[in-house]
């Protein structure tokens, strides 16, 4: 039964943790818009949320942190690598070197936060209907 739940809930729970270390790496592209030869980064969603779902023995398992006290808790995270960012091609080039343009950081911010309130929605609507269900059932 548990896993058929995680089954049902493994694309939004995929796409939410996409969604989210995305706006990670275009809130490091804001911060760093005046660091002189900083390279804008982002993920490309489609590509990796197609990977994250083909992928099953990743999708299933997440990866675990090493614990090296006993007071430590233990974390997981999504199986991403930093390798896995693409370099921005910036429009007008500074002087600097800095890649950031500012427009298209915030715009892919406040859509990227869009996108995730979306998918919480999503999942919200989804959890109420199998909440539905087994009060009904």
């Amino acid at each position: 039964m548990v896993n058929k739940l995680d089954d049902a809930f493994r694309f939004q729970q995929q796409a939410l943790g996409l969604l989210s270390r995305r706006q990670d790496v275009l809130a490091s592209n804001i911060a760093n818009a005046d660091t002189p030869g900083y390279q804008a980064r982002d993920i490309d969603f489609s590509q990796q949320l197609k990977q994250a779902m083909d992928n099953s023995s990743m999708a299933k398992q997440s990866v675990s942190l090493s614990l090296t006290s006993n007071k430590h808790i233990e974390g997981k995270s999504m199986p991403f690598d930093d390798a896995q960012l693409l370099y921005r091609v910036p429009d007008q080039p500074s002087a600097d070197g800095n890649t950031v343009d500012m427009d298209r950081e915030r715009i892919n911010f406040a859509d990227n936060a869009v996108k995730y309130q979306s998918g919480l929605t999503f999942l919200g609507a989804d959890i109420k209907k199998m909440m539905t269900v087994l009060s009904q059932g």
